[in-house]
């Protein structure tokens, strides 16, 4: 439990390193992570859902990162728009009330505030292996 209280302070801090998106010219950092919940799988020994609510202040970025590798997510938009890039693929917004799914293994290469003026809010549902307590990993530049 401390090992994972640890890795949630150190993912809530303000992030440091290159904006993954050329084209997207907000700052790097202004990201807070926070764990909202998490919960044993009943009938799934070893499985969790754990809830993660991720806050951007306006311009925003996320630096390129992947997730446990047991992680399946599950993200819903609650305020604002995000910039989601995922595997190299085309860079999508999604605004409030949407959502998007990320597989074991997918290297998140954008995460950032779509807006130079408003804060974004998003929901990340990870449903993960019960002992992975590093749920975020930033990619070296």
């Amino acid at each position: 439990m401390k090992k994972l209280l640890l890795s949630l302070l150190v993912a809530s801090l303000p992030l440091q390193g290159a904006v993954a998106d050329p084209h997207h010219t907000g700052r790097t950092g202004g990201v807070k992570v926070t764990l909202v919940y998490e919960h044993p799988l009943p009938n799934l020994p070893n499985k969790s859902v754990k809830g993660v609510l991720v806050e951007y202040e306006p311009g925003a970025v996320n630096p390129a990162h992947t997730h446990a590798k047991s992680a399946l997510i599950y993200a819903t938009v609650l305020e604002g728009a995000v910039l989601n890039q995922l595997n190299g693929g085309p860079v999508r917004t999604f605004t409030k009330g949407q959502n998007f799914t990320e597989l074991p293994g997918d290297r998140h290469d954008v995460s950032a505030n779509a807006s130079q003026t408003e804060p974004a809010k998003l929901l990340a549902v990870f449903v993960v292996d019960t002992d992975d307590t590093v749920l975020t990993t930033p990619l070296a530049r």
